[in-house]
């Protein structure tokens, strides 16, 4: 799972000429989900996001409040081209969460973010549309997020270690494919 987070004072979402949601002071969420994403992923990246320190305190200092410690509101507008993987100069999104998939999960996330903070405070975009997304950027402030990766079972960190002393051991200015 991916997210960027941006900083906004505030940021609305147009689908056919129509605006569907807007924010104040308050974060925008863009949300890429991956095929390998679990309910895991998604509880670490509420975590992450709700208590992102990006805002100042009352006394000034910078990086020292959430959203939720301010009580300001998020914009979560669902990117599955996030999960691009380049080949050459096209994009290829085998990584991206297939649609049928991802709208539940989505949506699940949407739940988790307004059972862990204040519902009436969570706004988001229209799932699977062609959305025009307005985000006045305050700062410019943009964060990326990216949820751990899954652990490597031990026989993978073998080969992984095999492959990196193998590479260690090549000659210098001899290229050699290990991979």
């Amino acid at each position: 799972m991916k997210a960027i987070v941006q900083r906004v004072t505030r940021a609305s979402v147009t689908v056919g000429g129509e605006q569907i949601s807007s924010i104040g002071r308050g974060i925008c969420v863009l949300l890429g989900l991956s095929v390998e994403d679990t309910q895991k992923e998604l509880e670490h990246m509420v975590r992450k996001i709700l208590n992102l320190r990006v805002f100042e305190d009352e006394s000034g200092k910078h990086w020292s409040k959430s959203v939720m410690d301010k009580q300001y509101e998020v914009l979560c507008v669902s990117q599955f081209t996030l999960q691009c993987v380049l080949k050459g100069n096209k994009p290829d999104y085998h990584m991206a969460m297939p649609t049928d998939q991802a709208e539940s999960f989505y949506n699940s996330f949407l739940e988790q973010l307004r059972k862990t903070y204040k519902s009436e405070l969570i706004k988001d975009g229209k799932f699977g549309a062609h959305m025009q997304v307005h985000i006045q950027n305050d700062g410019p402030v943009t964060i990326e997020l990216e949820s751990p990766a899954a652990p490597i079972d031990s026989k993978q960190k073998v080969g992984l270690v095999k492959r990196m002393w193998k590479i260690d051991m090549v000659p210098h200015g001899e290229k050699k494919n290990l991979f």
